[in-house]
């Protein structure tokens, strides 16, 4: 055997290690937080619900068939990145914002977006605070190692505001250090910030400011020595949006089975192998749908219309439909 061809040996057998490894272990290992309703909690039996874990679960449905076969592992701001760079998971799906110096310095990378953001404040209601600018010279509470702290400092300094951060190790203690009157405001993402305000005794003591401060692409990232596995998750992400927008649902999936649409019958394995090229069975969209849902699903169950939170799907909504989700075409 030549140099050339063991070099290219040795590269597609590392390409496939965490397919490799996931079907070995039997389950898919997950990254998520420590607990942010909506996108990944856990409930008083230990089950995870979310929008993030059903990235993840979409995953897994993909790869082993079965939506349930996923370990899900809490993680700190400090501790994901770490996390994923050793192996300790193969996702990493917790509310994570892709950044320059992430995909570039972290050996990360982003597999898409599967949440539009931006950051923003809470404040008291009865405080009568309508923008930002009126929290010139107040503390901030802020949790420590997220791009909200940078950003924080950025609009602050733009601005020529005055303010103190009161820095945590978690989003819960960021949102009890409010509680608690140690900051006039709180600072996030405003996915966390609905999701937060869900744990005050009373939510609608709690406002939302309109302003947002930055641009938050969260999205679910890999290692970046494996781009099977990259291509495999970008494409589970790539399927829920596209089923949405092909009207393809949980419900009506074996119905759709039977479309005549060309494009249908590729994302749901109806004569079309599009797994193939990604080392997956031809099912593999319809194995998602099936058991996760389309975009629209999870999205309305876990952060929208019919969730706790009922977040407006704003730029989270349809390219054709006002927003900026968008997937490239299965084809």
């Amino acid at each position: 055997m030549g140099v050339a061809v063991a070099l290219s040996l040795a590269f597609s057998l590392a390409q496939a290690s965490t397919l490799n490894d996931v079907r070995k272990t039997g389950f898919l290992k997950c990254g998520v937080s420590t607990g942010i309703p909506g996108f990944s909690n856990p409930d008083r039996n230990g089950n995870w619900t979310g929008l993030d874990v059903d990235v993840c679960r979409a995953v897994a449905a993909a790869v082993l068939g079965n939506a349930e076969k996923v370990r899900y592992i809490p993680l700190t701001p400090g501790d994901r990145f770490n996390a994923l760079q050793s192996g300790e998971i193969d996702v990493l799906s917790r509310i994570t914002t892709w950044t320059h110096s992430r995909d570039t310095t972290l050996d990360i990378i982003f597999a898409g977006v599967s949440f539009y953001d931006g950051q923003g404040f809470m404040v008291r209601e009865d405080a009568g605070i309508r923008s930002p600018q009126e929290l010139d010279g107040a503390a901030i509470c802020v949790q420590k190692g997220t791009t909200t702290e940078q950003n924080l400092a950025d609009y602050f300094r733009e601005h020529g505001l005055r303010y103190q951060p009161v820095s945590f190790t978690s989003s819960d203690r960021a949102i009890n250090g409010f509680k608690a009157g140690r900051c006039s405001a709180v600072t996030s993402d405003r996915s966390q910030l609905y999701a937060q305000r869900t744990k005050l005794d009373d939510p609608s003591s709690a406002r939302i400011l309109p302003t947002v401060i930055s641009k938050e692409p969260l999205g679910p990232a890999v290692r970046q020595d494996d781009m099977q596995w990259y291509n495999i998750v970008k494409w589970c992400l790539f399927a829920l949006v596209n089923a949405e927008e092909l009207g393809v649902t949980s419900a009506n999936v074996d119905e759709m089975r039977k479309s005549n649409k060309p494009v249908v019958q590729r994302l749901l394995g109806v004569n079309s192998d599009t797994g193939r090229a990604m080392g997956l069975a031809s099912d593999w969209g319809y194995n998602i749908i099936s058991q996760v849902g389309n975009y629209q699903e999870i999205y309305d169950g876990n952060v929208g219309k019919d969730s706790e939170l009922e977040i407006d799907r704003g730029l989270n909504s349809l390219w054709s439909k006002g927003g900026i989700l968008f997937a490239p075409p299965l084809i």
